[in-house]
């Protein structure tokens, strides 16, 4: 086999695995994922920390994002650890992995319930009616036993 056919059988195996219905759904889960990211940050940012931050009333600045960030530990030597910053990634990190458990939660059992209905076995079919001829069979074999 030359290099050419080589290269062709490379390129065959290549379009087998790339075209398979899971990557081609797992890219579309991977595209769809990073846009619901989005959203869910921009929940967060815009609508959670501000009531977080309202709750914990250490706001004074002009955005009422500063409020969690604003709190931070200063040593004596005058480093500052701003921890306020950490408790806000930690709660963005909360409320990004439960939306995601959730919709992930209803959209599996939503597929599930989806399948169960495509494989559920159809009903069976109800027997055949028996001929003329099976139906005086069976009349006579029942006089015989009499």
């Amino acid at each position: 086999m030359g290099i050419k056919g080589k290269a062709s059988s490379l390129l065959e195996e290549f379009k087998a695995f790339a075209f398979k219905g899971n990557i081609v759904d797992m890219a579309i889960g991977v595209i769809i994922g990073g846009a619901f990211g989005k959203i869910v940050t921009s929940f967060v940012n815009d609508i959670v920390m501000p009531c977080v931050t309202a709750i914990i009333a250490m706001g004074g600045g002009k955005d009422a994002g500063e409020g969690l960030k604003a709190l931070a530990f200063t040593t004596a030597e005058g480093v500052t650890i701003p921890y306020g910053s950490f408790i806000g990634g930690i709660i963005d990190f909360l409320i990004v992995a439960i939306v995601v458990f959730i919709v992930m939660k209803k959209f599996l059992g939503f597929m599930q319930n989806m399948r169960k209905k495509e494989e559920a076995p159809a009903a069976p079919p109800a027997p055949p009616e028996p001929s003329a001829e099976e139906k005086l069979l069976t009349e006579i074999r029942d006089l015989l036993k009499k």
